[in-house]
């Protein structure tokens, strides 16, 4: 056993915590448009010109610039996957929540996932159907 002199006290354990809040450039959106008549149908364009109208109709100008694209849109079910920048997610997601009507129609996002990972978007659990 060591014996240590009356100055010399062993240095304490250090360590260093990293925490990386948002690691991820872009988050992805699977979204899908209900009205409350159903048969309402929306070209690619029409439906992103909603979301630009949503983003305006909360945040203003400032709000419908903010970059988005949709990467898919499938015009029979009214989805889409969405991408956004990591820091307009917040802003984005809101303004279709609070979306309630177009064209004097109403209607309402349902934001059915949201991952920084595209590839988490391509399944989901829920309506995965197991095959007897």
């Amino acid at each position: 056993m060591k014996h240590l002199s009356k100055n010399k006290l062993p240095s304490p354990a250090t360590f260093e915590r990293i925490v990386y809040k948002n690691p991820s450039e872009y988050h992805y959106m699977k979204v899908q448009l209900e009205f409350q008549d159903h048969g309402f149908r929306l070209t690619d364009a029409q439906f992103k010109q909603l979301i630009v109208l949503a983003l305006r109709d909360l945040f203003g100008e400032v709000g419908a610039a903010l970059p988005f694209d949709v990467l898919t849109y499938e015009e029979k079910t009214l989805s889409a996957i969405l991408r956004i920048c990591s820091s307009g997610l917040v802003k984005l997601w809101s303004s279709l929540t609070l979306l309630g009507s177009y064209q004097n129609k109403k209607c309402a996002f349902r934001v059915m996932q949201v991952s920084p990972f595209l590839l988490a978007l391509s399944g989901n659990s829920r309506e995965f159907i197991l095959e007897e």
